[in-house]
């Protein structure tokens, strides 16, 4: 399942036209599919037409993993995720290694996973730095039923997954999150961490009453194709503030955002800056407030 890099000359567009960012690297194939058998290869009679005779097949579901210099923990982290995933048939599964502008060698490290699990495992290589960028450009490439994410630290348990999914596949859900403050969870982390994020939800309940959210941050989404390809393309935020802005919009546009409580546990050498994102966040939200769709 090779992989091809090329920089474009114009914007990179998706196949409905639309545009996405400028002066992105990314792999792509020579010869793209449509569907879902562009992702999933060994599923391709599902955009055929006139077979009508096939079995009904599974709600596809692509898990984004967005990566940024985690050369020393990506390989038994997707390993992680694929063995859990091989466990749970229900859906077919598909990765996404969406790197950002590793200087690490994290890139060259996602294409060997791709050749080495070929059909469940993509490495999509970006330059720009930015997790709202690298899942802004994922989300919007592919053509999964179900889109997906998670940090790579793979904070939250493996075992919230399929939950997350079945709050979109089966319970009419558009946007289901995973959340660390609810009743239910269970977290282990710093008092400081606890503190920022408790502060952070209050923050946007004060600047948008209506929106009952617990947990914003959590690196814990999914979305259905439809809530995908109306919202994803409408965030401007490329770095922390994406995953609050997506939330913002899918409850000013009507969508169903369902939260499910999570077990996680802090990674000590997160890469998150409490103070730099803090200051991001307060600028998104006013800019937010102000901004109509």
């Amino acid at each position: 399942m090779g992989a091809v890099l090329f920089v474009p000359t114009r914007l990179h567009r998706r196949e409905d036209g639309k545009h996405l960012f400028p002066n992105v690297i990314c792999n792509a194939r020579e010869t793209p599919m449509r569907g879902t058998a562009r992702l999933f290869p060994w599923m391709r009679h599902r955009d055929n037409a006139h077979d009508m005779t096939s079995a009904p097949t599974p709600t596809t579901v692509d898990i984004i993993l967005p990566v940024y210099n985690e050369v020393a923990v990506l390989r038994q982290s997707v390993e992680k995720v694929l063995a859990f995933v091989a466990g749970h048939d229900k859906y077919a599964w598909h990765i996404t290694i969406a790197d950002n502008g590793s200087t690490d060698g994290t890139g060259p490290l996602a294409r060997e996973l791709e050749a080495e699990h070929p059909g469940k495992v993509e490495a999509l290589l970006l330059t720009i730095k930015g997790r709202g960028l690298a899942l802004k450009e994922a989300w919007t490439r592919s053509h999964a039923d179900i889109v997906c994410y998670m940090d790579i630290d793979l904070s939250t348990d493996l075992a919230h997954l399929p939950q997350l999914v079945d709050r979109i596949a089966e319970r009419g859900c558009d946007v289901a999150i995973g959340t660390r403050l609810a009743k239910g969870s269970k977290t282990r982390r710093s008092l400081k961490r606890e503190i920022t994020s408790r502060g952070y939800v209050f923050l946007i309940r004060a600047t948008f009453p209506k929106m009952k959210i617990s947990d914003a941050q959590c690196g814990f989404k999914a979305l259905s194709r439809k809530a995908a390809d109306d919202i994803v393309p409408r965030v401007e935020n490329g770095m922390w503030f994406f995953d609050t802005e997506l939330l913002i919009l899918a409850h000013r546009l009507g969508y169903k955002i369902c939260e499910v409580p999570v077990r996680w546990d802090e990674d000590p050498d997160t890469k998150v800056h409490i103070i730099k994102t803090a200051i991001e966040d307060i600028k998104g939200l006013a800019r937010m407030r102000r901004a109509k769709l």
